[in-house]
C-alpha cells in the first residue's frame, strides 16, 4: 500500500511538472500587439510587457527607524472598561 502511495504521488508530480508551457509567447492570430506608447522609442515586445512596473512591485523599504518621538494626545485613545456589555 505504501509503495502504491509513493507511484501516484510520483505520478501527479511528473503530471503538474509537464503541463507549464515554456514557449515564447505570441500575440492571438488576428490581433496585434498594443499601440506604441507615447514618448517610446518602439513598441514593447512580449517579454517587455510580462515585466512589472515599478509601481506594480515596489521595492522594499528597509530603513531603521533612527529617531523615535513621543506619541502626541490622541482623543479617542480611551481605557478599557471595567464592565463590558
Amino acid at each position: 500500500m505504501k509503495k502504491r502511495t509513493l507511484v501516484g504521488l510520483g505520478m501527479v508530480a511528473l503530471v503538474l511538472t509537464a503541463c507549464g508551457g515554456r514557449q515564447p509567447l505570441k500575440p492571438v492570430q488576428g490581433q496585434k500587439l498594443p499601440a506604441i506608447p507615447v514618448g517610446a522609442p518602439t513598441a514593447p515586445t512580449a517579454a517587455d510587457l510580462m515585466q512589472p512596473s515599478i509601481q506594480a512591485r515596489p521595492e522594499r523599504s528597509v530603513e531603521l527607524l533612527t529617531q523615535s518621538r513621543q506619541r502626541g494626545n490622541d482623543e479617542f485613545e480611551l481605557p478599557p472598561e471595567a464592565h463590558p456589555k
